[in-house]
């Protein structure tokens, strides 16, 4: 079996059920390889997935890889975009590739240096790991919540995670957008936010969605 394809059907099947969909025939589609087939079939004889008609079902130790590689790549993402500023098609392709060798222990200190972010670049969720559920951990991530960084301290804005995405043209027309250099002022009893010369006041809630790189 080519374990590269079986690899990529995996991690398609996870994006197609984010979507709804489980049709065999989707798969096909989203992958131009004329040995997706073959290898489908050899999928469900090692008892990774199962078939019905155009349905597409994992079985446990499919899903569990899906998840793992899915996790990789979009971590993989953050880590290209977000810290090494690098192009989105660069970003990709490099995450593709490096999605099906990174171990558990690798995968997890990534997320931990990320500050476990909830979605990829794409907004997509990152599914969480072990390490997400830690209070604790060994050295302090390089993006972080807005709300963790220290009262005086400046963080460049990384990404932010709206629950109401009509809050980020309310942010951007504030000056708080990817990219911008923040001062945080004070945290209580709201959030005060240097930007440029002009300070704002957000809510905690508004505060959780906004990560930062720290920057002196």
């Amino acid at each position: 079996m080519d374990n590269k394809l079986k690899d990529e059907i995996l991690e398609l099947l996870w994006s197609l059920r984010e979507k709804g969909s489980k049709s065999y025939a989707d798969v096909l589609k989203g992958l131009d390889d004329d040995r997706v087939s073959d290898v489908i079939r050899k999928m469900e004889a090692s008892g990774f997935i199962t078939t019905s008609g155009d349905d597409i079902e994992f079985k446990e130790k499919g899903e569990s890889r899906a998840r793992d590689l899915t996790r990789r790549h979009r971590l993989a993402e953050r880590l290209f975009h977000d810290v090494f500023e690098v192009g989105m098609y660069e970003t990709e392709e490099t995450a593709c590739e490096i999605e099906h060798f990174l171990s558990p222990s690798v995968t997890d200190s990534v997320c931990s240096f990320l500050g476990h972010p909830p979605t990829c670049p794409h907004g997509k969720p990152i599914p969480r790991g072990k390490c997400c559920s830690k209070y604790r951990s060994e050295y302090k991530p390089l993006v972080m919540p807005l709300k963790e960084l220290e009262v005086g301290s400046k963080g460049r804005i990384v990404f932010i995670i709206p629950s109401d995405s009509s809050r980020l043209e309310r942010l951007a027309s504030m000056g708080i957008v990817a990219g911008s250099v923040i001062k945080l002022k004070q945290k209580k009893p709201s959030f005060v936010l240097q930007v440029d010369e002009t300070a704002l006041a957000v809510d905690a809630m508004i505060a959780e969605e906004i990560y930062v790189r720290k920057v002196t």
